[in-house]
C-alpha cells in the first residue's frame, strides 16, 4: 500500500481509503452485514488505513458497523467520522452548535468503540452558527484528547480560511470526480496554500463512472440516487455518454473505468486522497488496483479535453440539498 500525507504537516494515510456509507442502508435497503464486514477485514488486509464514516449513515448503524469490524484492530486504523447532519422534518438539516459538537462526539466515541476520533469532520456548514464557533467547539475536542485532527466537508474556500485562523485543519473533504470538478474553482488551490489536505468522496461519481449503471431501472427502488437529477430523464442518457468515454479510454489502457477515473483523482496531486465506497470485496480489489495506474501527460490532457469542467448534465443533488454543499 502506498502512502501519502493529508496536507504539509498532517498524518500518513493509505494512498486510496475507504468510504464505508453504502455499507447502511443508503444506496441500497438491502444490507448485506455479512459482506460489509468481510470488506472490512480484506480492506485492512490490503493495507487501507482510512475508514470514513458518519453518525449521519443509517444513521448511527454506519459507525455501529464499523466499531464492530475494530474491535482489537484499533490501532491500524486512522478513522474519520463526521457529525452535523440531523434528522428533521423528515429530511436532513445542519446543526454545528457547541452543544450538538458535544453531543456529538459522545455518541460517536460509544459506536465507534474507541477512545478517540483520529479525524472529525463537521459534515456541512450550519448557516445559523459561525463557523468560528463550530472549529473553536471541536477544537476544545482536540484538547481533551477525544479527536486528534479536524476536518471540513463541502465548504467554500472563504469559509475554510476562517476556520484555520482558529484552529488547523488538516483535511476538507468534498465530491470530486471526472464528472464533478467543483473543487477545481479555488478550494483546492486553498487547500494547497493553507497546508489542509484533500480528501475525495464518491470519486467513481456515486458508482455511475464504473460504467456498471445502464439505466435508471438498475437503480433498487428505495435507493437515492433515483431522486438525484444526473439521473433523472435525458441528463442520465447525456452522462452515459460520457461513461461510454471513460471506459474506451479505460479500454485503451488495458484497465478497468473505475481503475481508471480514480487514477486521475490521484494524478490531481499528491495531497489529494480518494474515498471509493464499496460494500463488495471485488470492488474494493478492483479500486486498490488504480494506485498502480499511472496516467501521460498526453492522456490527461485528453482526459481534459472529454472531461472540462461543468461537463456532466444536470446538478448533484436535489435542490433542496444542493444550499448546503460549498458552504
Amino acid at each position: 500500500m502506498k502512502i501519502r500525507t493529508l496536507g504539509a504537516q498532517g498524518p500518513s494515510v493509505s494512498t486510496i481509503g475507504l468510504g464505508c456509507m453504502s455499507m447502511s442502508a443508503v444506496y441500497s435497503q438491502a444490507e448485506n452485514r455479512t459482506e460489509s464486514l468481510a470488506t472490512l477485514d480484506r480492506a485492512l488486509d490490503l493495507g487501507i488505513t482510512m475508514l470514513d464514516t458518519a453518525d449521519a449513515y443509517g444513521p448511527h448503524d454506519n459507525e455501529e458497523l464499523i466499531g464492530t469490524a475494530l474491535e482489537g484492530r484499533r490501532k491500524k486504523v486512522f478513522l474519520a467520522t463526521k457529525f452535523g447532519l440531523v434528522q428533521r422534518d423528515g429530511g436532513f438539516g445542519v446543526d454545528g452548535s457547541r452543544a450538538h459538537v458535544r453531543t456529538s462526539i459522545e455518541g460517536s466515541l460509544r459506536r465507534l468503540k474507541t477512545d478517540h476520533i483520529d479525524l472529525y469532520y463537521l459534515h456541512r456548514v450550519d448557516s445559523y452558527t459561525p463557523i468560528e464557533d463550530t472549529v473553536g467547539a471541536m477544537a476544545e475536542l482536540v484538547e481533551e484528547g477525544k479527536v486528534r485532527h479536524l476536518g471540513l466537508s463541502e465548504v467554500s474556500p472563504q469559509t475554510l480560511e476562517r476556520a484555520c485562523a482558529v484552529h488547523p485543519i488538516t483535511a476538507v473533504q468534498s465530491e470530486y470526480s471526472l464528472w464533478t470538478r467543483d473543487p477545481e474553482n479555488g478550494l483546492l488551490t486553498a487547500c494547497e496554500r493553507l497546508g489542509v489536505g484533500f480528501v475525495a468522496y464518491s470519486p467513481l461519481g456515486r458508482g455511475f463512472l464504473t460504467g456498471k449503471i445502464r439505466s435508471p431501472e438498475d437503480f433498487e427502488p428505495g435507493d437515492r440516487r433515483r431522486s438525484f437529477p444526473r439521473f433523472q430523464g435525458e441528463n442520465f442518457n447525456a452522462n452515459l455518454a460520457l461513461v461510454d468515454k471513460v471506459k474506451a479510454l479505460a479500454d485503451g489502457k488495458g484497465v478497468t473505468a473505475s481503475q481508471f477515473a480514480l487514477a486521475w483523482v490521484l494524478a490531481r496531486g499528491p495531497h489529494i486522497v480518494p474515498i471509493p465506497g464499496t460494500r463488495r470485496r471485488k470492488n474494493l480489489e478492483d479500486n486498490v488496483g488504480a494506485m498502480d495506474v499511472i496516467l501521460t501527460s498526453a492522456e490527461l490532457a485528453e482526459i481534459d479535453a472529454t472531461f472540462p469542467p461543468d461537463v456532466s448534465a444536470g446538478d448533484r443533488y436535489p435542490a433542496s440539498m444542493m444550499g448546503s454543499v460549498n458552504g
